[in-house]
């Protein structure tokens, strides 16, 4: 991601995690899976909409898992790391200002 301030590492169990200051965005495994911390309400209105799924592993965590099976779906889960990116920064829209 070419966000600004967003740092791509390595993620404690494999694949890449981003991260904004120390706040992490979501990681993503390979390229078929991302995972993602959403606050409660958002967290259940993306998998209502069909956007997300329970995490694979903490279903009862506040996480949701993207299975990313082309560009379609990864498009959506950009979007999903958008609004992340958006939250941890303070709301500020920073894809309406040009930033990205």
């Amino acid at each position: 991601m070419s966000w600004p301030g967003v740092e791509a590492v390595p993620h404690r169990f494999g694949g890449t995690e981003y991260r904004l200051g120390r706040k992490e965005m979501g990681h993503v495994h390979g390229d078929r899976l991302a995972d993602l911390p959403l606050p409660r309400k958002l967290h259940d209105e993306v998998i209502a909409a069909g956007r997300a799924e329970l995490h694979h592993v903490l279903p009862d965590s506040g996480w949701v898992s993207c299975w990313m099976s082309g560009p379609e779906s990864a498009a959506g889960v950009i979007e999903l790391f958008r609004i992340q990116y958006e939250r941890y920064a303070g709301g500020v829209d920073f894809h309406a200002a040009g930033h990205y």
